[in-house]
């Protein structure tokens, strides 16, 4: 039998061009669903002009478009969403379409980041999570195949800056560090949450699964992250603690009392740093306090381990990346 063939929607997007990337090197015949619109964007003509070089079909089609979508589908075997998650409850349409067209052996939608069941910041994340679960709970009542992939944090997030909100670049003599500073975190290279994406396509380990990546190499605490990085500079950096407490009120603010006109005493919310700009906060403190990448065992809840089920698929260490970093500064 041959390799399933992938519809890949959100393939101008950010890690789109990946996913169809690595379905392309791995032979898979690959369509991409492309709206009118994308040909008039330099960036996402030149993504899909690259794409369709490389082998791939495009479908004019649209995430909205019910009919599109269940048209490019009966030309596949499996599904995969990879919109911003800004747009998970956008997949409410494709699930419609996979529905309708009944053909459909497995769909992978876009999560691509904690697993939305398992995080412990519903009252500070703004429905982010919360969405993604919601998009999870259509797909299981509609009986829909699906694998799920819990890749924790690209390599392009936080990781440039060791984990310093508001900062571009890696601290070369004081950094932040959120908490106690040992609770872990996990960054896969964005190339790399592609090809172990496309690994699970035709595999039966994980179907009706969440696949965790936690690849060896990959997850450092806050502590652990700046020594690496003090190894690789030569120097020790000077070390600021922030304690949850005092993370929670740079996140939620703190209450302000106010008189108004007539004397009377009210309390307002004083935020440092508003919605949604606090949100890479909301994360750290996920992820760096609250431990919400590593707190489970992944077997333990059900799910599988991508780095185990594919100890041959090559991957980009925090060690690695860190050193491009370097060569970077460098020049």
């Amino acid at each position: 039998m041959g390799k399933s063939r992938v519809l890949i929607i959100g393939a101008t997007g950010n890690l789109g061009p990946e996913i169809a990337k690595a379905s392309l090197q791995s032979s898979h015949p690959t369509f991409v669903l492309v709206r009118d619109s994308a040909f008039s964007h330099p960036h996402k003509r030149h993504i899909l002009q690259t794409l369709s070089d490389a082998g791939a079909t495009l479908l004019k089609g649209s995430i909205e478009d019910e009919s599109t979508l269940v048209e490019a589908m009966k030309q596949v075997d499996v599904v995969i969403c990879a919109v911003s998650s800004k747009q998970a409850l956008d997949q409410k349409p494709v699930i419609k379409a996979i529905k309708r067209a009944g053909c459909i052996k497995k769909f992978i939608p876009s999560e691509f980041g904690l697993d939305p069941e398992k995080t412990q910041i519903s009252h500070l994340d703004h429905g982010f999570y919360s969405r993604k679960a919601e998009i999870r709970q259509l797909i299981e009542a509609e009986g829909i195949p699906f694998t799920y992939i819990s890749c924790n944090f690209f390599m392009n997030y936080l990781l440039p800056s060791l984990v310093q909100p508001g900062s571009k670049t890696p601290p070369m003599d004081k950094v932040t560090i959120f908490g106690s500073g040992n609770v872990k975190g996990v960054f896969v290279k964005q190339s790399d949450v592609a090809a172990f994406t496309i690994s699970t396509v035709d595999d039966p380990r994980t179907l009706n699964k969440v696949v965790y990546l936690r690849p060896p190499g990959n997850v450092y605490s806050m502590n652990e992250l700046v020594e690496l990085w003090e190894s690789k500079i030569g120097k020790k950096l000077d070390k600021v603690y922030v304690t949850e407490e005092e993370l929670l009120k740079k996140i939620e603010g703190r209450q302000v009392k106010r008189k108004d006109a007539q004397e009377k005493t009210f309390f307002i919310t004083k935020t440092e740093t508003p919605f949604p700009n606090n949100m890479d906060m909301v994360f750290i403190y996920s992820a760096f306090v609250k431990g919400d990448q590593t707190y489970f065992d992944i077997e333990g809840s059900g799910g599988v381990d991508g780095a185990q089920l594919y100890p041959l698929q090559k991957y980009t260490t925090i060690s690695e990346y860190l050193d491009s970093l370097l060569e970077e500064k460098c020049h």
